[in-house]
């Protein structure tokens, strides 16, 4: 039959034909399964390009186990595995991770800050009470004996001046040295002519009446009055050596005094002491020098500035709490004496640490929550370690890192709709709704068994590629939740089986069958 070059001719030329317009015949593979036929060229009416296709946004990289942790560059987990990325409207991201519109995310006023690593900037706290600075307290006392003929200030807490009249004394014996003392003056006068020796007697004898008096603190007035009038006074007056209040009066109009008896006790109160509190446990972080804020219940709002002056060696045994001096000034002598002192001692971290902001952390007693964002409408409740904590900062020792985008605002709704998420999810798992199905609550995958170990209850299994993990050919360790099911299997032995994530980087096999 002369058909037969007829018959190449048109063969090849559909064979070339098919793959210029982009067709690739069905084939048969081992198993005799038949692939379909699928238009490859862009020049087809309807056909679709990848290079032309619009590229959608990449949020972040995941961790190919299905842990929380993501990362914004390609890396590579502890197995060698590549972080999947993860694109703007993929509904693939973790499963620990809570997905919300944009809508609700905006009624909800969520405000997103990013993990800083920054000093801490924390406060000591502590209470106290104004006390009067015993450096700027004055004792007056006489230093001879007398009566006091007459009171000036006659009430304790009473306001004084410097050199203001306090009493008036008399004294015999103060008497009696002015008198020698004017006798002796006088004498070196008339005793100008006399010789050497009769002068210098006259000249001891008054010199030493003048030290007297200058020993019993009678001032240099007096004294030049007393010499150029040779009368000597009947009463002393003694006045206020500094401004302030009296604290403590004796003296008693009338009454008798011996040398060295205190009569009144002066505070100057220009400026006072806050005696503080601290605490055990924040007494390492308090040293002189450090500024002191310092608030009283009688000046609402007012904040007064102090500098700690000494911190005392001594605890109180009883409270815990060890005493700490805070100099503050007092010009208008509005600070009284036993007012009690709210006191804030401003102290910063020595090094660096990673903080987030107060409001970010949800306390619920036996654990500590932090929302980090993870994309777009994604967010991750994560529990975290907590440190120190500052005034609007608390240190993260673990779950958070610098840089990772936390919720500071309307965290607490979020974590509401996490948990609602989740409750649902479990009433739908009891109802026996969509979740019992395999599909929903598991994984399926197959792979050769390469060992059992009955002690812990583990198997290695090299498994080929799980397309719902986006997960590799690998091999790994998987829990059993049954012993029992791999009874009678040996290594080697082709199995598919399911498994579940029972906790973060946990796999448990629920089902084994050979394959």
């Amino acid at each position: 039959m002369k058909t037969g070059p007829l018959f190449i001719f048109i063969a090849v030329a559909l064979t070339i034909g098919g793959f210029a317009g982009g067709y690739q015949f069905a084939q048969q593979n081992a198993n005799g399964a038949t692939a379909v036929a699928v238009p490859q060229g862009d020049f087809l009416r309807g056909a679709v390009n990848p290079e032309k296709q619009p590229k959608k946004k990449l949020l972040y990289y995941r961790n190919p186990m299905g842990l929380s942790d993501t990362s914004p560059t390609p890396k590579k987990d502890s197995m060698g595995m590549d972080y999947i990325p993860v694109y703007e409207g993929e509904d693939d991201a973790p499963d620990s991770g809570l997905k919300i519109s944009a809508e609700k995310i905006q009624k909800m006023g969520v405000k997103v800050e990013p993990a800083k690593l920054q000093r801490l900037d924390k406060s000591v706290r502590a209470s106290g009470r104004i006390e009067v600075d015993e450096s700027r307290m004055t004792t007056v006392t006489a230093k001879f004996e007398g009566y006091i003929e007459r009171l000036y200030v006659n009430t304790t807490n009473q306001p004084v001046g410097r050199g203001q009249p306090l009493f008036e004394v008399y004294s015999p014996e103060l008497v009696s040295a002015q008198r020698e003392y004017a006798i002796a003056a006088q004498g070196i006068g008339k005793l100008g002519n006399a010789g050497g020796e009769a002068q210098d007697a006259m000249r001891q004898l008054a010199d030493a009446s003048l030290q007297r008096l200058k020993n019993w603190d009678i001032s240099e007035a007096q004294i030049k009055a007393l010499a150029q009038s040779g009368q000597s006074r009947h009463t002393l007056t003694f006045r206020s050596p500094a401004s302030g209040i009296v604290t403590e009066k004796k003296a008693i109009q009338g009454m008798r005094f011996m040398p060295g008896e205190p009569l009144f006790q002066i505070a100057d109160l220009s400026s006072v002491w806050v005696q503080a509190d601290v605490f055990e446990q924040d007494i390492g972080a308090v040293h002189v020098g450090q500024k002191a804020n310092i608030r009283i219940n009688a000046y609402p709002g007012e904040v007064f500035s102090g500098r700690i002056a000494y911190v005392y060696p001594t605890l109180n045994a009883a409270t815990r709490t060890a005493p700490v001096r805070i100099e503050l000034a007092n010009p208008k002598g509005r600070l009284k004496p036993a007012m009690f002192a709210d006191v804030d001692i401003p102290v910063a971290s020595a090094t660096q640490v990673v903080t987030v902001p107060n409001s970010a952390v949800i306390d619920s007693g036996s654990k500590q929550v932090v929302i980090v964002q993870l994309g777009e409408g994604r967010f991750d409740p994560r529990p975290v370690k907590l440190g120190q904590r500052g005034s609007d900062f608390v240190q993260v020792l673990e779950g958070v890192k610098e840089g990772d985008p936390v919720v500071v605002s309307a965290n607490f709704l979020i974590d509401a709709e996490s948990n609602l998420k989740a409750a649902l999810s479990g009433m739908q798992k009891a109802e026996g709704a969509p979740a019992a199905k395999p599909a929903a609550v598991g994984h399926r995958a197959v792979g050769v068994l390469n060992a059992v170990d009955p002690t812990d209850g583990t198997v290695t299994i090299s498994h080929e590629p799980i397309a719902s993990l986006k997960w590799p050919a690998m091999k790994m360790d998987f829990v059993l939740a049954n012993p029992s099911l791999v009874a009678g299997l040996k290594p080697g032995t082709a199995i598919s089986f399911e498994f579940v994530e029972r906790g973060p980087g946990e796999w448990v096999i629920t089902s084994v069958a050979r394959k």
